[in-house]
């Protein structure tokens, strides 16, 4: 089909979901427009999708906007919506996609990722969680940290290691756990803002089925790169619309504070950036294509995570002495992501300095775009091709 051929199958099964389903029953809702291939609409069909262009998704979301539905399936399951559901496209089993897609996309089953250890952030490969293998079963003991909404989530993304006597990005496989059985602890990560958004996980002796591996066993590490490409790809391109988020808070703060026309100079240098930022996403959106992102994913988000510091910084100097107040207090809260939206300029302040380090630091992201994108040469790594067990840890 052509582009304007896909676009009116998309208007059309739109028309049928809006016409049939009341969107004030969210979930049934958001089952319905799983069913109608709406949720990622360039998945295949039958697991969410139309199999056309990715583009189309920002039809779907505008004409379903002007409709009213809530879209917050999205954020209650920011990591399965962005990361876990292109993941199990890409690699998973047939039986393993119609169990997991569609409670997914309906957040009646929140997703989280267990990549990180205290030992293992930017070189996830050196991780040290351990997966032996007990018959049709794995038994999985060790540690991950940064766990974002472990404590809501039903399933994790695990990379653990199976095989400590090749190199560390072979001895790899990719597994999806069950959060809620024996063996799997997860306590919360207090952050400067007052919130636990963040845990640790330990699993001691915790079980996963070898029906619950994703790709083969060794091959873990090529299966992570596309949750990695895909997280960088999510965090980059939730960029508001024109005028909206970060840059409209600004704004509605130098109107209400005077409107000083110093302070506007600066403000309208971050609006611009803002603006390019948004347009240059728009386009990488339009030009993508289904499958797993390439690096220049790191871009927008090596981009959006320092704007998103420097505006939240501009919009607490603005404020003056009131920006050194903190209306959230720093009571200990686990976060509710209706609240996620109604954060003061100060807690966004605190918020944004996890920019740069969540979904890989922005040092590794310019490793990635001058490697990857520039060609330029890599760093030295002299541990490449020794056995794990043999590579000194810290």
């Amino acid at each position: 089909m052509t582009y304007e051929e896909e676009a009116a199958a998309v208007g059309e099964a739109l028309d049928r979901l809006l016409a049939d389903h009341d969107p004030a029953d969210e979930t049934a809702f958001w089952g319905a427009q799983f069913d109608a291939g709406l949720a990622w609409v360039h998945f295949p069909p039958g697991y969410g999708g139309l199999g056309v262009s990715p583009a189309l998704q920002a039809l779907v979301h505008e004409r379903l906007d002007e409709a009213g539905v809530s879209r917050a399936n999205q954020s209650r399951n920011v990591i399965g919506y962005g990361m876990g559901a292109p993941t199990v496209v890409a690699h998973g089993t047939e039986e393993q996609k119609r169990r997991w897609l569609r409670p997914l996309f309906t957040a009646e089953e929140i997703w989280c990722q267990l990549f990180s250890e205290p030992s293992a952030g930017s070189d996830v490969a050196g991780l040290a969680t351990r997966a032996v293998r007990d018959g049709d079963e794995w038994v999985v003991n060790g540690q991950k940290v940064w766990t974002t909404l472990a404590h809501t989530a039903k399933w994790g993304m695990l990379l653990a290691r199976t095989d400590p006597d090749v190199p560390k990005h072979k001895g790899l496989t990719y597994f999806i756990i069950d959060m809620d059985q024996p063996g799997v602890e997860v306590r919360p990560l207090r952050q400067i803002t007052g919130e636990a958004e963040f845990n640790e996980v330990y699993f001691t002796d915790a079980r996963v089925p070898d029906a619950y591996r994703l790709g083969e066993v060794g091959e873990g590490w090529r299966v992570a790169l596309t949750t990695l490409m895909n997280e960088r790809v999510a965090i980059g391109s939730a960029v508001p619309g024109r005028g909206e988020g970060a840059i409209g808070m600004a704004v509605d703060l130098w109107k209400s504070h005077g409107g000083d026309p110093v302070a506007r100079d600066e403000l309208m240098r971050l609006w611009v950036e803002a603006e390019v930022l948004r347009l240059t996403n728009e386009r990488a959106a339009r030009a993508r294509r289904a499958g797993t992102p390439g690096p220049e994913g790191s871009t927008a988000k090596l981009h959006w995570a320092d704007l998103n510091k420097r505006i939240y910084s501009f919009c607490v100097d603005l404020m003056g002495p009131e920006g050194m107040l903190y209306p959230e207090t720093y009571a200990f809260r686990l976060p509710d992501e209706t609240a996620m939206g109604r954060r003061s300029p100060q807690m966004n302040y605190l918020r944004a300095r996890a920019n740069s380090i969540e979904g890989g630091t922005s040092e590794i992201m310019k490793n990635i775009l001058g490697e990857r994108v520039l060609g330029l040469p890599g760093e030295p790594r002299v541990d490449k091709d020794l056995p794990w067990r043999e590579v000194r840890r810290g």
